[in-house]
């Protein structure tokens, strides 16, 4: 009986660019189906069971970790600036009580992540909207706004100093408050795809590795690449995907269970434990 190909989402922003860019130039793309979009969509396609492997913003993993085993090694983060997960204020942080914060609607990590540093950390209470990430639209509703990828980017880079608007890289707000990576996205992979195809669950792990390798042993070139499609000059894509974190070793699984055991509680989920891995 012929075996189909595995079902993968891939992130359509560009911090997981490399990734595809890799799999692209290894050929791994003869052997999977890949479905692009963006990460909230491709969370919810993953658990409800429409794709077999897929990044999974952080949040959703722990909501659903009980059904997912994660691919080792490899996820979307940071150890200090991310560039491309912010929060844009057009006041001070500690003049956000009361006010209202927009909150882009492609984000479930990082709007999380920018409560708790908000409430736990500057210690306000703001109101919160979730709207399309479009920052000027978010601008003219609220006092400030939560955006990642692309957009986030566009907003670290060009249309946040332009505005003269402040802002606040999330990767590196964590690392500040406790000296640990952050954890924006896993790799995972449904419990039952691993255990009726160990093999293609482990090919598949294979794959993103190397394609993972081989974009920031040829960064310089990924850059160059993307540069002609995007907004972007390819030294700044060369810093961006240098910043990147792909990795989970052991400092990166550290900030994963620190941001469980902070944002647990506030949603409702039971404490967490250590992930499961599929067999490699």
């Amino acid at each position: 009986m012929t075996v189909p190909r595995p079902r993968v989402g891939h992130i359509q922003f560009l911090n997981c660019l490399p990734l595809y860019w890799g799999m692209v130039n290894s050929g791994a793309l003869l052997d999977v189906e890949l479905f692009r979009d963006t990460p909230d969509r491709l969370s919810d396609r993953l658990v409800e069971g429409d794709l077999d492997v897929a990044p999974i913003s952080l949040v959703e993993y722990l909501r659903n970790a009980s059904a997912l085993r994660l691919l080792p090694d490899i996820a979307v983060g940071s150890d200090g600036p991310v560039m491309s997960c912010v929060l844009v204020s057009q006041v001070p942080l500690e003049d956000l009580d009361g006010e209202l914060v927009a909150l882009g609607s492609t984000s479930r990590t990082t709007v999380e992540l920018a409560k708790l540093l908000l409430e736990q950390r500057v210690g306000v209470r703001p109101r919160y909207l979730t709207c399309p990430p479009d920052l000027t639209a978010m601008m003219l509703e609220a006092k400030a706004a939560v955006l990642i990828g692309d957009a986030a980017l566009r907003a670290a880079l060009h249309d946040g100093p332009r505005l003269g608007l402040a802002v606040h890289d999330m990767g590196a707000a964590w690392h500040d408050w406790t000296d640990l990576p952050m954890v924006f996205a896993v790799w995972a992979a449904r419990d039952e795809f691993a255990d009726a195809h160990p093999g293609l669950a482990k090919d598949v792990h294979t794959a993103f590795m190397r394609s993972r390798d081989l974009s920031l042993a040829r960064v310089d070139e990924v850059a160059a690449s993307a540069a002609r499609w995007e907004d972007f000059d390819a030294s700044t894509l060369k810093r961006y995907f240098t910043t990147l974190d792909f990795s989970l070793g052991p400092r990166q699984q550290a900030g994963l269970a620190e941001f469980a055991r902070r944002v647990g509680p506030l949603l409702g989920l039971a404490p967490f434990t250590q992930p499961r891995f599929i067999e490699v």
